[in-house]
């Protein structure tokens, strides 16, 4: 089978879709081109599912080219075989393939290889038929016995002899591939994961790991991270056990061959292979998968947090003021417009050591009435708690409604420093950068988060200890198909913003803002033809993902791709319609009308696919749209709560700021999350708590304990309502 009909199969798709979708991969399409405008070739397949896609095409080349490389190789040798060629052609995982090859791979000098040196093979392999019944092996093996001058050839005794070929056999055995498969099966489901502490300078931290003993088949992955962690920490000492006869039975059954003089010394080679050759070799291949699994578990709890906290709803048509809190330098304050545009900036000293009250007050509500201020976005950084209780208090004062929100400064200081905002803010020092962020995150989450290195953002757990390459490549998927599924405003959009459109890269980006500075705002989506090293098969990419407002055609402020203007022109024309009543927001009714017409009629006469057409009537209906609106909006308050003022039974409304794997940790308003077990997340059994929650997402809690000597707020989601009612 070809890759194309593997992926069919293992994706569950049409193999004609299977071989579009690589056609498509192949010729430089992105991800959120194929699953947004080329339904009809993928079967409708949405952007996970096509980057999942991706990414076993590409495991699956590197595959057929590392066949090639080790067909070449064992053939160079002399040795490669019709059998072991086919062997090669079937083999379905890299782990197999490796083991096909460990037979013919250059070896450093072994016990096993000095043997060979020796002369002794001949002996081996005497021995490992295992057909003599008479006799006594040594003196089988003196006749291997020779004064050669050269001391790696030379054979002192009898026993040396026999010790050389033995030696050979366990190596024979080691480099077995179908032995190696059964032992690493066997192992995969009944071996255990066996920790000890060590004593060490921050050995406390891992006393729950001492004398554990865990099923590899079973563990949960964050254990698996904190026990990596633990080990380079040199505080635990890991090992992989399992029952050891039945390890050493499996390779008898294929190495032992009836009685023969030879029996002995077959048994404890067998023993010998098992012990100093196999299971160090298994024991590290099977760690290496539990880190590889735990690994791509932590990145999938990145991938799955990072989305909606991306694509939290921006606080539209609002005047904000950034608050970023600290001690002894103040705290900064930037107040950005409804676009984002810096207005003013300064410092007040609200906090200790100065506990400038009374003039900080007034400095702020000067802001306030002078910009007309709706809301104040905090960073919940150091000095973060007094800033909050200053602001609650701050705002009763105020002489309009204004509200605060707490929000995430995670990152904010990597941007500040970055070239980035150095560019974006110039005159600006890192601190006043900080305040605009603070802002902007509020403002337009999305936007602003895109210039930080997504690792920096703080979502997951364990983010330094993952393949920083892997994590990187999927956090920017993420990054990607959240910005091309909002769409970018292509006449306000940073340069940053724009680097992640799909077709687009920052050199590119950079240029189209140049040339809106130049030739004032784009009218239309054809003018991208006019920007510099923006060429045809970039146009195709980007023009779908990028909106104009208020420009000359009104489709432009839709997802409805330059290719399809054609078919949304004529299907108005159908139904007697024009591009002011989709303005004005007069074609509601279009979805009734083209499935009265029938779908797949008014789709071949349009020329397009079905999905296509409903596509384009879904951005008929809403010209301009954010998706992002239709969620829950952030949550603003006007006043504050102390973790002293918890009590257990008290029910709270809360913001899911991170879900991990046994549990979620949810923002109460008390600047320290609360944790809600897995097992208080719901009454059914859940396997994760992604099931049930999204980082953003508002929910009701129970406080259940406090620990306020620890910090540490205990909450249920469960028998909230029941007990209210």
């Amino acid at each position: 089978m070809n890759n194309s009909n593997i992926l069919a199969i293992e994706f569950g798709i049409r193999e004609d879709h299977a071989e579009n979708i690589v056609k498509l991969i192949d010729e430089g399409c992105t991800i959120p081109f194929i699953a947004r405008y080329r339904k009809e070739l993928t079967g409708s397949c949405d952007d996970q599912t096509l980057r999942a896609f991706a990414d076993r095409l590409n495991y699956l080349r590197n595959m057929d080219k590392r066949k090639e490389e080790i067909i070449k190789l064992i053939g160079d040798q002399g040795k490669l075989t019709d059998e072991i060629k086919e062997k090669i052609e079937k083999a379905n995982t890299l782990t197999e393939l490796e083991d096909i090859y460990r037979p013919f791979r250059p070896k450093r000098e072994t016990r096993a290889t000095k043997a060979i040196a020796k002369g002794l093979e001949p002996l081996a392999k005497i021995i490992l038929a295992q057909k003599l019944k008479e006799g006594k092996p040594l003196d089988i093996a003196k006749e291997y016995v020779n004064n050669d001058e050269d001391e790696k050839k030379r054979v002192s005794t009898a026993e040396e002899a026999l010790q050389g070929a033995l030696d050979i056999i366990a190596e024979i055995i080691s480099d077995d591939a179908e032995v190696r498969k059964l032992l690493r099966k066997f192992l995969q489901d009944t071996a255990v994961i066996e920790t000890t502490l060590k004593e060490a300078e921050n050995f406390k931290t891992y006393e729950m790991y001492d004398g554990r003993k865990e099923a590899i088949k079973t563990i949960p992955s964050h254990r698996i991270l904190a026990i990596n962690r633990g080990e380079a920490e040199k505080c635990l000492k890991v090992d992989i056990t399992a029952n050891h006869d039945k390890c050493i039975s499996i390779v008898a059954s294929k190495y032992i061959k009836g009685e023969s003089i030879f029996t002995d010394c077959m048994n404890a080679t067998v023993v010998d292979s098992f012990d100093r050759l196999i299971m160090p070799s298994l024991s590290t291949e099977l760690r290496n998968e539990l880190t590889d699994r735990a690994n791509e578990q932590a990145i999938n709890m990145f991938k799955v947090n990072l989305k909606p906290l991306l694509m939290q709803p921006p606080l539209k048509h609002k005047t904000i003021l950034g608050f970023d809190p600290g001690y002894r330098t103040g705290c900064k304050l930037a107040v950005i417009d409804e676009n984002g545009k810096v207005l003013d900036k300064g410092v007040v000293f609200a906090t200790p050591p100065q506990n400038k009250i009374e003039e900080s007050e007034q400095i702020i509500l000067n802001l306030i009435d002078k910009y007309k201020i709706d809301c104040i976005s905090i960073g919940n950084g150091t000095a973060s708690k007094e800033s909050e209780i200053f602001i609650a208090n701050l705002i009763k004062k105020a002489h309009r409604p204004v509200s605060y929100m707490v929000v995430s400064e995670a990152g904010a200081s990597v941007y500040s420093a970055s070239k980035l905002a150095a560019e974006e803010f110039p005159e600006f020092d890192v601190t006043t950068r900080s305040a605009v962020s603070i802002a902007r995150r509020l403002e337009d989450p999305l936007a602003e988060l895109i210039k930080i290195d997504v690792k920096s953002i703080g979502v997951g757990q364990y983010q330094h200890d993952m393949p920083q390459k892997r994590l990187t490549e999927v956090l920017d998927g993420v990054v990607e198909d959240c910005v091309n599924s909002v769409g970018v405003d292509l006449n306000t959009a940073s340069p940053a913003l724009l680097s992640k459109v799909s077709g687009l890269n920052s050199g590119i980006a950079k240029n189209v803002v140049k040339y809106r500075e130049e030739n004032g705002a784009f009218k239309n989506r054809n003018e991208l033809k006019k920007v510099s090293k923006l060429g045809d098969k970039a146009f195709e990419q980007c023009a779908g993902f990028l909106r104009i407002t208020n420009g000359n055609n009104i489709l432009d402020n839709t997802a409805v791709h330059p290719e399809s203007y054609d078919a949304a022109e004529k299907l108005l024309k159908h139904f007697g319609m024009t591009d002011e009543d989709v303005k004005n927001g007069n074609v509601t009714h279009l979805a009734e009308l083209v499935e009265k017409a029938g779908l797949a009629k008014t789709a071949k006469e349009l020329g397009v696919g079905e999905p296509t057409l409903q596509d384009i009537v879904s951005e008929l209906q809403k010209p301009g749209r954010d998706i992002r609106d239709s969620l829950p909006a952030p949550m603003l308050r006007t006043d504050v709560m102390s973790i002293n003022d918890l009590k257990p039974g008290m029910v709270l409304t809360g913001t899911v700021r991170n879900v991990i794997d046994f549990g979620a940790f949810v923002d109460i308003s008390v600047h320290q999350d609360g944790l809600v077990h897995i097992s208080q997340i719901c009454d059914r059994y859940i396997k994760h708590p992604s099931e049930e929650l999204s980082v953003g997402q508002v929910v009701k809690v129970k406080v259940l304990s406090v620990d306020l000597e620890k910090n540490r707020i205990s909450l249920t989601m469960k028998n909230i309502e029941e007990e209210q009612a």
